[in-house]
């Protein structure tokens, strides 16, 4: 009888890696980030996504022509319980009309997230300020400041992407999935695959 092997596939590596993390590992599949065909879902860690969101950053918008409103430095907030993504970022105000300008702060947003099919990405979807704290300005100036802020982050973070797929990942043998469900965790975010 003659054995022959087969071409080691993208697809074959993750189920290869799958069955092994599963057997030397004594920690639940449900535990482990990555693809776990098995049970039909795939686990994004929070230091995953971190990761994948510092590369999109800064960012930067232009408002009303008289405002340029920057984020920078984004930390990665899971918030369980509401099933919702938060990010935590430098803001940075500069205007002409600004005595002291550039202003700084700090802008915390909170998000509910969708997939797009089209790119295969989990974007964030309809940013809400939560939080926006600015440095040196008091009174209505603050108070001005912080809607424009405000305004500009959500309008920044809108279709932010936390994570991109590509058409290997989601590929196992001749059968492609989809992203069905998103589940926000405490440690990650967990995608069902359909």
């Amino acid at each position: 009888m003659q054995i022959r092997s087969l071409p080691f596939t993208t697809s074959r590596r993750w189920m290869l890696r799958a069955l092994c993390g599963a057997a030397v590992l004594q920690v639940p599949l449900s535990a482990l980030a990555g693809f776990n065909f098995f049970t039909s879902e795939y686990t994004a860690t929070r230091d995953e996504l971190q990761t994948q969101i510092a590369k999109r950053f800064p960012v930067a918008e232009r408002y009303a022509e008289i405002f340029m409103v920057g984020l920078r430095d984004p930390q990665l907030g899971l918030d369980a319980r509401g099933n919702r993504a938060a990010i935590t970022a430098t803001l940075t105000i500069a205007s002409p009309l600004l005595a002291a300008s550039p202003v700084q702060g700090v802008v915390s947003v909170s998000s509910a997230l969708r997939y797009d099919a089209a790119t295969r990405a989990l974007r964030l979807d309809q940013p809400k300020a939560e939080r926006l704290e600015l440095q040196g300005v008091q009174g209505r100036d603050a108070e001005h400041l912080q809607r424009v802020g405000a305004v500009v982050a959500q309008e920044l973070l809108q279709g932010q992407v936390l994570r991109s797929f590509t058409a290997d990942e989601l590929t196992v043998g001749r059968k492609t999935y989809e992203i069905g469900d998103i589940t926000v965790q405490d440690d990650g975010i967990k995608v069902q695959l359909k």
